[in-house]
């Protein structure tokens, strides 16, 4: 079986992102890796390639900057990398985003489409889900198991839900997108980093997909205002009393008076 994965380029989540006088993320002097979501994606893609047969390839909007997290996922394990390569993506929004993947989908032959659930920047949840409506495939969101038959055309998957898990059958092709849980990234070693220099990528611009409207401002669905960073964590309150019920009763009123929860 053929399997697509959507990557995305982030700042490494363990650094400490800063932004900009105009509330722009700051990337320079940042490290610059794989979105772990992308990564759990090409993970489990590529362990069933290698249970099924087939290959993975992967996609990702971005610049030269995003070429080492395209090459990251070769060195997993895929065996092809597409990058779209734009400047006017630099500041498109999930919608347009999305058709421009989905443009350059249908283009890529595949029994399966993967891509992380969020991304750890963003967290905004919808470039999939828009790309499985405008590719009309199914979608199955926050995974954390997935298997395939591909000889019956069918997957099943695992997923979050408010109160537990939800296992759902779903035909193929579709979109699946992963949670933390779907598989371990491995560490590609020496030899499969120098493999994946040899791997072809193919780079896209929008008027090599024919979608130069894609990212026009006029089809922007939404527009960020600003950046800001969190808040420095303060220390918690420790309540005391005589008995449980004083301490209690003392934890309310302050939820009351000061939390100001109703």
């Amino acid at each position: 079986m053929n399997i697509a994965v959507c990557i995305k380029q982030t700042v490494d989540t363990e650094a400490e992102v800063g932004v900009d006088a105009e509330g722009r993320v700051l990337t320079e002097g940042q490290t610059l890796v794989i979105d772990p979501y992308s990564e759990f994606a090409v993970e489990r893609a590529v362990q069933l390639v290698e249970e099924h047969g087939g290959e993975v390839a992967v996609v990702c909007i971005g610049g030269d900057e995003a070429m080492p997290a395209v090459r990251h996922a070769l060195s997993m394990g895929a065996a092809a990398g597409y990058l779209i390569d734009d400047r006017a993506l630099d500041a498109a929004d999930a919608a347009a985003r999305a058709r421009v993947l989905a443009a350059a989908l249908e283009r890529v032959p595949a029994d399966l489409v993967m891509g992380g659930c969020k991304s750890a920047d963003t967290a905004g949840a919808q470039t999939m889900p828009r790309v499985a409506e405008l590719l009309g495939l199914p979608c199955v969101q926050v995974v954390t198991a997935l298997e395939a038959d591909p000889a019956a055309g069918t997957a099943r998957a695992t997923r979050e839900i408010d109160d537990g898990v939800a296992v759902v059958d779903v035909a193929l092709p579709a979109v699946v997108t992963a949670q933390q849980g779907l598989a371990e990234p491995r560490y590609p070693n020496v030899r499969a980093i120098m493999q994946s220099k040899k791997k072809p990528v193919t780079v896209w611009t929008l008027a090599d997909l024919g979608r130069e409207d894609a990212a026009a401002p006029e089809a922007a669905r939404t527009r960020v205002v600003r950046y800001r960073a969190k808040a420095a964590r303060q220390g918690g309150r420790i309540v005391e009393g005589e008995t449980t019920a004083e301490a209690v009763a003392a934890a309310v009123g302050l939820l009351e008076t000061e939390a100001k929860v109703w």
